[in-house]
């Protein structure tokens, strides 16, 4: 494995120039419409049941954005982990896994009325395949429903419809889709929260000497064969979400990974902090900056 640690160049903190990491955590900030998107382990504990303090946590970071003015998209996992959870079975095949999500899904919506109940906000719930954004009159219809949901002051939570999907359990783990989703709602930045504080130099979990690479940009080549090097392999893991959000930032759109646990990790990107790694849009504006 090569070794990308501390002496290589492309990933010091200077390898994006700062002015172009500003100008990308000040678009963050200023964005009116936001996809967030949540894994399955923001939401589930080590027994693979729905965390309430993690789920009720979300819940709050996403509010507190709604409550600024910001529209927000919620793109959430954790139907299958959450199915697991409810009947104490774990899938072996990827029927097994689709009918557990049914089961999970509807626990894991329950819980999302719930929780945002707390706030007067009233959610809904729309299942999509990656075959309905590819799908022009499909994706027109999906988008239509997306504008007059936050016309009326109501928080989107998407999930990938794993009823009839296969690809998608086997790989992305919503991670793809979220990154779909925000271009195609002409979304202006796309968090991406999950159990890591970013994207490392190496397997935080595994390797104490992994650094946080805080802005990814002109070193995105370097940070894609780490990920490749790396990545635990695990559905949903680093490398989708890696190339999630270098797809939006070639729309012109900042991506933010971060730590969901992380306190105030959304009003945080709302004030222009130092938060996970950010991938700087591609913008002739902003790179000549």
């Amino acid at each position: 494995m090569t070794n990308f640690h501390h002496g290589d160049e492309s990933l010091k903190p200077n390898a994006v120039p700062e002015s172009q990491i500003q100008s990308a955590r000040e678009a963050a900030a200023a964005a009116d419409r936001i996809v967030v998107k949540a894994g399955t382990n923001s939401l589930t504990d080590d027994s693979s049941n729905l965390s309430d303090s993690k789920l009720n946590k979300l819940v709050d970071d996403v509010s507190g954005l709604v409550a600024a003015g910001k529209d927000v998209v919620l793109v959430s996992s954790g139907a299958i982990g959450a199915g697991i959870g409810r009947i104490g079975y774990t899938s072996q095949t990827v029927e097994e896994s689709q009918a557990l999500s049914t089961i999970g899904q509807s626990h894991l919506m329950r819980r999302y009325t719930e929780s945002f109940e707390r706030y007067n906000l009233t959610v809904s719930q729309i299942l999509l395949t990656n075959s309905d954004l590819n799908n022009t009159e499909r994706f027109t219809n999906f988008k239509n429903t997306i504008e007059t949901l936050l016309e009326w002051g109501v928080v989107p939570i998407v999930n990938e419809n794993d009823a009839i999907a296969t690809e998608e359990i086997r790989i992305g783990d919503n991670d793809m889709l979220s990154a779909s989703i925000a271009t195609g709602i002409s979304s202006d930045l796309l968090v991406t929260l999950t159990d890591v504080a970013g994207v490392f130099t190496g397997n935080p979990k595994d390797d104490p000497d992994a650094t946080k690479i805080k802005a990814v940009g002109r070193n995105y080549t370097q940070v894609e064969e780490i990920v490749s090097e790396t990545g635990s392999g695990d559905f949903g893991g680093i490398q989708t979400k890696v190339n999630s959000a270098r797809s939006v930032s070639e729309h012109g759109i900042p991506a933010i990974i971060a730590r969901s646990t992380k306190p105030d990790v959304l009003a945080r990107v709302a004030d222009a902090e130092p938060v996970g790694t950010i991938f700087v849009p591609i913008d002739r504006w902003l790179l000549s900056r």
